[in-house]
């Protein structure tokens, strides 16, 4: 029977990487973190002292690297050209850089073609910000997560503090208001709800709510494609 694929969409903050990693463990379905892909090529753009502002650049440099994602020791590693950039590429500057180097058409068909080629088999759980309208449309399953941005920011100093990094809270407010303005406003690939996909809320939700809620729906679907 074919696996569907989950796609998780949702503004920085709202909680997608871990309950995608949870949905995927236990569904037993392999997780692919995008938004670390695109933090991967920011982090490579910062290193090479490149300008935002330097598309032709940038687009050029993504396209001689490889991006890859790999489960070490049961944590998902990110891997830019061989080196382990995990935790390099949540440092606040690279953060900083990761929306506008997105954004850019030419590193997003690059590493479309990368996510897609990941999927072949079905069983995925992918999350990001265009998954359910760009790089899956045909997504058996669509999720769209929010939360204020209040509380996204909690979330990402927590997440911060816990790697060594310390951040204000109220200064990363404001800059994931930003980021939610530049993701859901730019030209290609916006952040934007699927028509078919559903949104939970997670402002007042735990975890294992989000994660129960997004396995019922990968549940009703496995069962509707069998009483076709």
């Amino acid at each position: 029977m074919h696996k569907p694929i989950i796609a998780i969409d949702g503004p920085a903050g709202a909680g997608k990487s871990t309950v995608a990693k949870t949905v995927a463990d236990r569904l037993g379905y392999l997780y692919i973190d995008t938004g670390a892909m695109y933090r991967a090529i920011a982090w490579k753009v910062s290193q090479a002292d490149i300008p935002v502002s330097d598309t032709k650049s940038i687009v050029s440099l993504a396209m001689r690297t490889q991006v890859k994602l790999a489960i070490i020791d049961g944590e998902q590693r990110v891997f830019a050209d061989e080196e382990d950039v995990t935790v390099q590429i949540r440092s606040r500057e690279v953060t900083a850089a990761a929306s506008p180097v997105s954004a850019i058409p030419g590193v997003r068909k690059r590493l479309v073609e990368l996510q897609r080629s990941m999927t072949d088999q079905g069983g995925v759980v992918m999350e990001g910000r265009d998954i359910g309208t760009v790089v899956f449309p045909n997504a058996e399953v669509k999720v769209f997560l929010t939360a204020s941005a209040q509380q996204r920011a909690n979330r990402r100093v927590q997440q911060m503090k816990e790697m060594g990094i310390e951040a204000d809270t109220e200064q990363i407010a404001a800059e994931m208001r930003d980021r939610d303005l530049r993701d859901s406003s730019r030209a290609d690939a916006p952040l934007v709800q699927a028509p078919d996909a559903v949104l939970i809320d997670t402002d007042h939700l735990s975890i294992e709510q989000v994660v129960d809620k997004i396995i019922h729906i990968h549940d009703q679907s496995i069962s509707e494609v069998g009483k076709k």
